[in-house]
């Protein structure tokens, strides 16, 4: 029975490691024969832009805590400490821009993000610096339970005689991205390394073609026997290789003759396939190409519309990462009940100036939204309460069908009421009905409205 529990033992019993705390050997050489890290990928320019562009997006987007009030709503939790955290300077060396821009290039580039958490004696964080994911590692100690082993390194901030650090998982930020087992993410980088190898390889094809001359390798042919072949080939290349050189003309000597071999970049499809390993990599980090250069595809009518699927189905995943690995950490277990972190998207969904004022127009007349919820979303001071800048209004043309006709017909009750009670008044002064004071004076207005 031995053999066979140890082959067939629980799938979901913790073991004394991660499965993705191993993701690291997926880096290295790739089918091109280009050797694919994250340091060399960003070299790349189309990695590099895609990078830039979802990291400085995540950046960018306000970030707030939140308050859950009795009534249902929510305000911004200004008073609480995690707020300025958050939101402005997470640690005295950087502001809140830089640490998201960091983290989220992180988290691209290694598929992890790590920061680790300082508290105070009351257990409030009081600070978040960035930590590097290749020096992370993410195992089970003998109970099952998480730890994190930071590796340091002499160029850091914090001096330190251990070089090992063990962090408990209340002390490490992590915000993983795909991966196998939930707990440590994949590197899309390592994961697409034969994609980037392959640009990589072409990047340099053309830049050694330029640098060649701009012409395919060739063979120079004598009719005799050359005594120092090497001193004609270097001879032959420094005046006629390079980029600098290209187009001049040859003086062949002794009867020789130069051939060209290989084929033309043309024939090659060079430059498609430079195209395509741009359009490859956008794939990988779901960005549109026309944010990275590419035009072909895009036109005025559609280029809006991709901006807007980027922010849902490209940007959203990434920031609900965010918020939920902010929350379960950073939070204590009786403040999760009370507040959240939202990031706001609003700004990068909005339309053109038209569209907006359109959607503002209909909101305000329909009762949703109120004149300063509108000032507020388009950055404008508020108007004071007291001059209707918090009433809510609706137009007074639409009613149940049921109610269609109870207007007039209220409207003819009061007309007659009021009739009546002329006459009563007109009575009670004595008027007997003939002459001025008589009853024959009461202005008939119900026989006037025909």
């Amino acid at each position: 029975m031995g053999f066979f529990s140890s082959l067939f033992r629980s799938r979901d019993a913790p073991q004394n490691r991660t499965a993705g705390s191993g993701y690291t050997f997926y880096f290295g050489g790739s089918t091109s024969g280009k050797t694919v890290t994250e340091r060399s990928a960003m070299q790349m320019t189309a990695v590099y832009s895609c990078v830039r562009i979802l990291a400085e997006a995540v950046a960018g987007l306000p970030l707030n805590l939140y308050r859950y009030t009795e009534d249902g709503g929510k305000e911004k939790a200004i008073d609480h400490p995690l707020y300025l955290l958050l939101h402005d300077e997470p640690n005295p060396e950087m502001s809140s821009f830089v640490f998201r821009e960091t983290l989220m290039t992180h988290l691209l580039l290694w598929g992890n993000a790590y920061a680790q958490v300082i508290r105070n004696g009351k257990g409030e964080v009081v600070a978040l610096y960035p930590l590097m994911p290749n020096k992370m590692t993410v195992d089970r100690d003998e109970r099952g339970q998480l730890y994190y082993s930071y590796q340091r390194s002499n160029d850091e901030a914090v001096r330190s005689k251990d070089q090992t650090v063990i962090l408990r998982p209340s002390d490490v930020l992590h915000i993983p991205g795909l991966g196998f087992d939930g707990l440590v993410g994949y590197s899309p980088i390592a994961m697409a390394k034969n994609a980037i190898g392959m640009a990589i390889a072409c990047e340099e094809y053309g830049a050694k073609f330029f640098a060649n001359g701009a012409a395919p390798g060739g063979v120079l042919e004598h009719p005799g026997t050359i005594k120092d072949p090497q001193r004609v080939r270097e001879s032959w290349q420094s005046t006629f290789g390079g980029s600098g050189n290209a187009n001049k003309i040859a003086v062949l000597e002794e009867g020789m003759k130069y051939t060209p071999i290989g084929i033309s970049p043309e024939q090659a499809q060079f430059l498609e396939t430079r195209k395509f390993q741009i359009n490859e990599i956008a794939r990988i980090f779901r960005v549109p190409p026309h944010m990275v250069g590419d035009l072909e595809k895009s036109s005025f009518s559609n280029i809006e519309q991709q901006s807007l699927e980027f922010v849902k189905y490209t940007l959203e995943p990434w920031v609900i990462r965010w918020e939920q690995s902010i929350q379960r950490t950073l939070l204590s277990q009786g403040e999760k009940a009370h507040y959240f972190v939202k990031f706001n998207l609003e700004g990068l969904l909005r339309g053109d100036y038209q569209s907006r004022m359109n959607g503002y127009a209909t909101a305000r007349q329909n009762g949703w939204m109120s004149a300063n919820d509108i000032r507020e979303l388009e950055n404008l001071d508020r108007i004071p309460a007291e001059e209707g800048g918090d009433l809510y209004l609706i137009n007074g043309n639409m009613l149940p069908l049921k109610q269609a006709g109870a207007f007039a017909d209220m409207t003819t009750s009061r007309e007659e009421e009021d009739d009546h009670e002329e006459v009563l008044e007109l009575e009670s002064e004595g008027g007997d009905g003939d002459g001025p004071g008589g009853t024959d004076a009461v202005p008939q207005r119900h026989h006037r409205r025909g």
